[in-house]
């Protein structure tokens, strides 16, 4: 059995391979339809604008057999190659561009093998259009020439454009550029420029526009998303002066009828043709050129055509006639003519037109009263309309329009056959406003459509609306801004503001109320809308300048809207500057500045802007500078020590009483005056103790020093005061004081006349002159108390020169007051006054300031009137100390 089987097993492979051998099938491609991306490219279509390298399609097959398949792909001879494929995967690539526009299709030639056998298929693949071509003009740019007595609403020119896509993408509209053009409209679907209605051509104004027309595609897809393309071009349109024009028919084309019942002499039609030449037309005559068979005539001045024969013995049904109109000069010949065709047809009589009617017959007029803004597509079952051609056939048949403003209407039906019940619906709901239109007005027209004649029929349709509270108050501005200046007084007047109601009746009136965190000083007058202040209201800039608040404004339905109003307090200048006192002391050291400061309380600039000034300096004018904006106080810059400020005055006092001006720059500008006593020293003469180290280390806090200097001579005085009581006390007890001192006049002597030093002098010289006797007065002393009297008249004036500036005004009124010697010969009580300052060779101007300082004395003072009482005194002290001596002794 064995040996069976391996005698038979070689044999039995042998006719297997032999029968394969004998069965070697192709391979062939699979078929997976068309929305496969695998199989044998059948029915496969791609979009243009795939990227290149975009792997598009798998060829895929198999052998029957089982051998590996190997795929090509090949072009026809001198076709651009396309497409790429992987030999052994099948995968096809994009290798070149694509283009619906030049080439929609192409044929391929793919390929498939076992190494044995091969399959070659032709294929086609659709190019799909992607939205990648913009519209392309035909016929522009273009230049045109357009006459300017173009009709209104006339054809100009027609614009063409292509867009070579597909589709939506291939739909072209047009538009004109923005902004529009006022002259000119195009229609959107057939590119047909014309003059907008009731506009017209003026070469005098304009010989040339410029009109910039925009096609635009539907859109399509491009590369994965939408995209609207559009191109541009610009049409010059040169208008034509038709100053030299030949005449022109009006109404053309011209179509004229001869009815059956017509009887010669009865007018066909009137021809109309006016003179291009407008501003200085010509008259024109109407002839026939050709077709008339002699059978009409023609009037030359009017243009009227009549009959001249029965309609049964006219030989046409049609005529067609040439009529000229010819410009005619002044001398009576014929110029520039032009031509028109005028059309008769002879017809059977259609002798009615369409007829309106209403509930008690013919009727052409119907009203109706309604409210505003009926629903959209309500029937206006008020208005009872029938229309009715009595004619038969085809001359009963005609069209219903509806005009009127806008599209707030339409009719139905549209086309009527002998008759019909009229049905208006509403349109447009939101344009039937009663604040727009009290009332509507519209034309319903009929006219027939087939028939030469074109009979038609009107009737009026008016439609009165009622008012709806349908608006809300409106202001005339969304915000409000007032300025009002401070310290108005109440009551006063801020802003108005204005809302208004376009409804009518209770429901146009407005009611205005305020609220808001800002409105509590203000109140509104509800039906003005006034705003004004709060009777008890006091505004003040320096406490607060800005107020907002909101305004309302309200129908009687509570329909309302909002303003804000923005209210400004401006500020006033009602705040003068001021010093902290009227009296400042201050210690200099040379080389330092010493700073004042004045405060004014305004809130704005420039009112609150203080600029200082030195308006006097005692006992030298011209050693101090001050900054204008800081009133930081200087020497000159030529003082370096004291020596020179002993040079300029020839006074070892370094003492200066200034009076320094604040004042404001508003309108009206304040001002203020403080009195400013500086000492000044040297810095090395406060380096030689603590005090020195004291001043130098509190300079800038002038309250500190001048608390301590304070104390310490209120310590001084006190301990003066006990020592001064004690001593007196002690005398009195042992008789060294006399009671009071008696000084005997011996003869009649001059009042002293002191002036004021800040009255003006009639002459330079004769400013504080003191008028006095030349001789001395002889006096006698009965009071030997001589060192008490010269010490207290020191103290005294000590004192007075110290105050001599703090209380200006004090010593003016002193020094302005005449003494006399007195009657009895009696000590003083209290030492005379202070020598007055003498007047050096300058004057001074007074300044117009609230205080006054005295005038600058002389650099070397001149013996005085008081220094020979002060001599007096002490020879009068000194003789009666004499005379008691002497009276001991005795």
């Amino acid at each position: 059995m064995k040996n069976v089987k391996i005698l038979h097993l070689p044999q039995l492979f042998v006719f297997v391979h032999a029968c394969f051998a004998q069965a070697d099938f192709a391979p062939y491609f699979y078929d997976n339809g068309p929305y496969s991306n695998n199989g044998n490219l059948a029915l496969f279509s791609l979009s243009e604008d795939t990227p290149i390298g975009t792997h598009i399609y798998s060829l895929n097959g198999t052998d029957p057999e089982g051998h590996e398949v190997m795929y090509g792909l090949s072009f026809d001879p001198g076709s651009k190659e396309y497409f790429r494929v992987d030999p052994q995967s099948g995968n096809m690539t994009l290798v070149e561009k694509l283009d619906r526009e030049n080439q929609d299709s192409i044929d391929v030639l793919v390929s498939i093998t076992d190494g044995r056998s091969k399959v070659v298929e032709r294929v086609t693949i659709f190019v799909m259009d992607a939205n990648d071509e913009k519209p392309e003009f035909k016929n522009m740019p273009a230049f045109i020439d357009v006459l300017e007595t173009t009709e209104s609403g006339g054809s100009i020119y027609v614009v063409e454009a292509v867009d070579r896509d597909t589709g939506s993408g291939g739909s072209v509209t047009y538009y004109l550029q923005n902004p529009p053009s006022t002259l000119f409209a195009i229609d959107r679907h057939s590119g047909v420029l014309r003059l907008r209605s009731g506009e017209m051509l003026d070469y005098e104004k304009t010989k040339t526009h410029f009109v910039t027309v925009i096609a635009k595609d539907g859109g399509g897809d491009f590369n994965g998303k939408e995209q609207f393309l559009s191109s541009s071009a610009t049409l010059t349109i040169n208008v034509i002066d038709a100053q030299d024009t030949p005449p022109s028919f009006i109404g053309t084309p011209y179509f004229g009828f001869v009815y059956e019942v017509s009887m010669p002499g009865s007018e066909v039609f009137i021809v109309s043709a006016k003179d291009g030449d407008v501003g200085n037309p010509n008259p024109i005559r109407y002839s026939f050129d050709d077709g008339d068979d002699g059978v009409f005539s023609i009037n030359k001045t009017s243009g009227i055509i009549t009959l001249l024969t029965f309609p049964m013995y006219l030989k046409r049904e049609v005529f067609n006639m040439k009529v000229r109109a010819s410009e005619v000069s002044p001398e009576g010949r014929l110029m520039d003519y032009g031509v028109t065709t005028l059309v008769i047809r002879v017809v059977d009589l259609n002798n009615n037109p369409p007829t309106f009617y209403g509930e008690n017959g013919p009727q052409n007029m119907f009203e109706l009263t309604m409210y505003e803004h009926p629903p959209e597509g309500e029937i206006l079952r008020g208005l009872r309309i029938t229309v009715n051609d009595s004619d038969q056939g085809a001359n009963a048949k005609f069209n219903l329009r509806l005009i009127g403003p806008g599209r707030m209407l339409r009719v139905v039906p549209q086309t009527v056959l002998n008759e019909a019940q009229v049905t208006i619906l509403v349109e447009d709901s939101a344009a039937m406003d009663y604040e727009k239109h009290h009332f509507l007005t519209y034309k319903l027209l009929a006219v027939e459509v087939d028939t030469p004649e074109r009979f038609s029929a009107t009737a009026d349709i008016v439609i009165h609306l009622l008012d709806t509270n349908d608006n809300a108050p409106k202001f005339s501005s969304d915000y409000y801004i007032a300025r009002i200046p401070e310290n108005s007084p109440g009551g006063s007047n801020v802003v108005s503001v204005t809302a208004t109601d376009p409804d009518s009746g209770p429901w146009g009136e407005v009611r205005y109320t305020i609220y808001g965190s800002g409105a509590e000083l203000f109140l509104i007058q509800p039906k003005s809308g006034i705003i004004y202040t709060q009777p008890w209201a006091s505004l003040d800039a320096e406490v607060r300048s800005k107020y907002n608040f909101y305004v309302k404004a309200e129908d009687m339905d509570g329909k309302y809207s909002l303003a804000e109003v923005f209210v400004t307090v401006l500020d006033l200048n009602d705040h003068p500057p001021a010093f902290n006192e009227n009296f400042l002391e201050k210690t200099m050291v040379i080389g330092a500045p010493v700073k004042i400061e004045a405060v004014d309380d305004d809130a704005e600039v420039p009112n609150n802007v203080i600029e200082y000034a030195i308006m006097k300096a005692e006992p030298d004018n011209n050693i101090f500078d001050i900054d204008i904006d800081t009133g930081e106080i200087v020497l000159k810059s030529y003082i370096k020590s004291m020596a020179i400020i002993q040079n300029i005055t020839k006074q070892r006092d370094f003492t200066w009483s200034l009076v320094v001006q604040a004042r404001d720059r508003g309108k009206p500008s304040f001002s203020t005056t403080a009195v400013v006593k500086i000492d000044i020293t040297e810095a090395t003469q406060l380096n030689g103790g603590p005090w020195g180290s004291f001043i130098m280390q509190g300079r800038n806090k002038p309250l500190q020093i001048l608390g301590m200097l304070g104390g310490v001579i209120s310590l001084m005085v006190i301990v003066t005061v006990i020592i001064s009581t004690a001593t007196f006390m002690r005398n009195k007890k042992s008789n060294r004081i006399l009671p009071n001192r008696r000084v005997r006049r011996r003869r009649k002597q001059n009042a002293w006349n002191f002036k004021n030093p800040f009255k003006e002098p009639d002459s330079p010289g004769e400013k504080f002159k003191v008028e006095e006797d030349e001789q001395e007065p002889e006096v006698m002393v009965e009071n030997i108390n001589y060192n008490n009297n010269v010490n207290n008249v020191h103290s005294v004036n000590n004192v007075h020169s110290v105050n001599n500036l703090h209380s200006v005004n004090s010593v003016n009124n002193v020094n302005s007051v005449a003494r006399y010697w007195p009657p009895p010969p009696c000590a003083p009580s209290l030492p005379p006054p202070a020598p007055p300052y003498i007047p050096g060779e300058r004057q001074w101007a007074v300044p117009t300031i609230s205080a006054t300082v005295a005038p600058k004395p002389r650099k070397k003072p001149l013996i005085t009137k008081q220094d020979t009482v002060n001599k007096a005194l002490v020879s009068e002290l000194k003789l009666r100390l004499e005379q008691k001596r002497m009276l001991t002794h005795q």
